[in-house]
């Protein structure tokens, strides 16, 4: 048989990418691809970011004929000295270097309290993905220019005296992007005009500009953006509707020496609106940064507004017998802009679309809630026309679920003693933890919301269930329980079953974060791929990710002490590179170690593992491989004639493991 000619593999083989490599092999990871908005918005978040820190009053975008952009500011300018550690100017190296800027020292003494870009590979993306890139720094007397060409310096940095006409001070830069990097070349207009609109929105007093040069002509058509009523102002020219009660709006940041966890600064400023009918606007940012995903800030509006309704409704006793309220009651007629303050806001992505910091959903709420509570007890009658609003919402919501109960068959299979049920009977919201364990079981139990989550604890270990056969399968206690408590007979994969039964539409299995815990995953995945795969199919099977460390970490600049969880050991050592970054002195901090669930405290377990807006949840699919290649991976781990694969498996690669023992 001919063979085929390979290329050798050897030490040669492998290639290091340097500088600004990776960004242009691979810029989707940095940045969106579509067109060159956000490599455009890195240098407008910088210049935002300056005036977010009170040194800045002008951002001016222009849009020149030759189809570059450039971003003006009047903020501090960027140093441009040698860096005394890498002797290379600063100016060279925020342009050219992956993870490097001024916004990572967040202690007493750093440059910037808050700010959007955190991750240190904005602007230097920007320059990687351009053909030119041009600065011009005006800072104590100096003026410093320099260019790059594919995110290579093309002419080095330039330092002269300022003229004595030009007292100055700021950064001016002005960007060719590549084409080749983008799908399409063109900036999208309106998308810009709403990102620098929503930026003087978010500063009051600051002016933000757009000028576009005309190809051809001299002339140039410019637009100019500045509130000083700030979020009202705003969201009342972009509702499609007429509100039910007025706006409500307001703002609150953390004082000095709050024991909240909260930093001096951290906060937020928000305005509401409820609308009966229409579409809703709804807008958040963290330190400017607009968060088109959301996130845990906007989970803390709704928890806050939530809270303070259902508080203002039971007060006055406006609740009609048989409704209950949910918090997408409240929340499903509301338009919102929220401005949220984060010291060191953890996005999901380079691209900063959602806010995933855990602590941003307590702030927020913590903020609203008691604002909200005053200004309905002050306004008694807007809180009952909201009120109305609000059991209206859960009346038709009711009405739904009790159409989907009625299809149900009447009879129904005694639930089983140990399932601690929940109240909720819509699929949409309830959801069920099987939980290893009794002691789990019981802080789960008191750190569940009653209202949507229930529990079955599990005893011991669940049977391997690969080569059961079906009718075999209720002999078990344990899974008998869980297919009774879910409403859904076992099944094949081409089976169709009836699933008008199913009691959640969230089935979550909740292990201890070791070995152990590891295994009795796997053994209920099993079940669930061999004897229930449509729940799989149909997305309704997750599995929980409890963490497995806590760390209590010292105060630290202008961070008060703080409890941090750690799913493992590479979150743990990420977490403590963190702290250290931050200013806290090594072994200054103690980290436990949980043996398993029941040493957590119920709330505990319900910030880390339970709440639906901080917790890891992980959706179980085989929809990547497929349905074959998932079934040949579990012969091979759990068939009991697969003894001698499973050996040659742990043989091949269990170096690359390491066990916890």
């Amino acid at each position: 048989m001919p063979s085929t000619k390979q290329g050798t593999y050897a030490e040669a083989s492998i290639r290091v990418l340097k500088g600004l490599e990776p960004v242009k092999q691979r810029p989707g990871m940095y940045t969106r691809t579509d067109n060159p908005l956000h490599v455009v918005q890195e240098v407008i978040d910088n210049a935002a970011d300056e005036a977010l820190a009170g040194f800045g009053k002008r951002i001016a975008v222009t849009l020149h004929a030759d189809g570059s952009v450039g971003v003006d500011d009047d903020g501090r300018g960027i140093p441009f000295g040698l860096h005394p550690e890498e002797q290379v100017p600063v100016l060279e190296i925020v342009y050219t270097r992956l993870h490097a800027g001024g916004k990572f020292d967040k202690g007493a003494s750093g440059a910037y309290s808050f700010s959007g870009g955190l991750h240190g590979v904005g602007v230097s993306v920007t320059n990687a993905l351009a053909k030119r890139l041009q600065v011009t720094v005006w800072r104590e007397g100096q003026v410093a220019e320099i260019a790059f060409a594919a995110g290579d310096v093309a002419e080095p940095l330039a330092v002269r005296k300022a003229g004595s006409g030009d007292r100055r001070h700021g950064t001016r830069v002005r960007v060719w992007p590549d084409p080749r990097y983008f799908e399409s070349a063109e900036l999208p207009r309106h998308d810009l005009v709403h990102l620098l609109r929503s930026k003087a929105v978010l500063m009051p007093g600051v002016t933000v500009s757009l000028t576009v040069e005309k190809a051809g002509s001299r002339e140039a058509e410019t637009q100019q953006w500045v509130y000083q009523g700030g979020l009202r102002d705003y969201l009342l020219q972009a509702l499609p509707a007429d509100p039910v009660i007025p706006l409500f709006e307001g703002e609150q940041f953390a004082g000095e020496g709050e024991t909240e966890n909260f930093a001096e600064g951290e906060g937020a400023a928000w305005c509401v609106a409820f609308t009966d009918e229409g579409a809703l606007l709804r807008e958040s940012y963290v330190n400017l940064i607009p968060t088109v995903a959301g996130g845990t800030h906007e989970s803390g509006l709704k928890d806050g507004l939530f809270a303070a309704v259902k508080g203002f409704i039971e007060l006055h006793a406006l609740l009609p017998k048989g409704v209950k309220l949910m918090p997408e009651d409240v929340f499903g007629r509301a338009s919102f802009v929220l401005s949220a303050k984060v010291l060191d806001p953890q996005f999901q992505g380079q691209i900063k679309e959602r806010l995933n910091s855990r602590d941003a959903l307590r702030l927020v709420s913590n903020y609203v809630r008691p604002a909200l509570e005053l200004w309905l007890n002050q306004h008694v009658e807007w809180g009952r026309k909201l009120a109305d609003l609000v059991i209206r919402q859960a009346q038709t919501r009711q009405r739904a679920a009790q159409k989907v109960e009625k299809k149900k068959g009447s009879g129904v299979a005694v639930l089983p003693g140990k399932l601690t049920d929940c109240e909720s009977r819509d699929l949409a919201f309830n959801e069920v933890f099987l939980v290893e364990g009794d002691s789990a079981g019981g802080s789960a139990k008191m750190g569940r919301d009653k209202e949507t989550q229930a529990v079955l604890p599990l005893r011991g270990k669940v049977l391997n269930t690969w080569e059961v056969e079906r009718d075999r399968l209720f002999a078990n206690n344990e899974i008998h329980d869980i297919a009774v408590a879910l409403g859904v007979d076992p099944h094949g994969p081409a089976d169709e079953p009836d699933l008008s039964g199913l009691r959640y539409g969230k089935v979550c299995i909740l292990s201890d974060a070791d070995v152990d815990g590891s295994h009795i995953q796997v053994l209920l995945l099993t079940l669930f791929f061999r004897h229930f795969p449509k729940l799989i199919e149909r997305g309704h099977v997750y599995v929980a990710r409890p963490p497995l460390f806590r760390i209590d970490a010292p105060a630290r600049g202008k961070r008060p002490p703080a409890k941090i969880y750690a799913l493992d050991d590479g979150e743990l050592e990420a977490a403590l590179d963190k702290l250290r970054k931050e200013g806290a002195k090594e072994g200054s901090w103690s980290i436990g170690r949980f043996k398993g669930l029941g040493e957590m405290n119920a709330e505990q377990l319900w910030e880390t593992t339970l709440n639906p807006e901080t917790r890891r949840l992980l959706p179980v699919s085989w929809a990547g491989a497929g349905f074959e290649a998932a079934a040949g991976v579990f012969m091979r781990l759990m068939g009991k004639g697969e003894a001698a694969a499973r050996r040659e498996l742990m043989e091949l690669h269990g170096d690359a493991v390491e066990v916890d023992v």
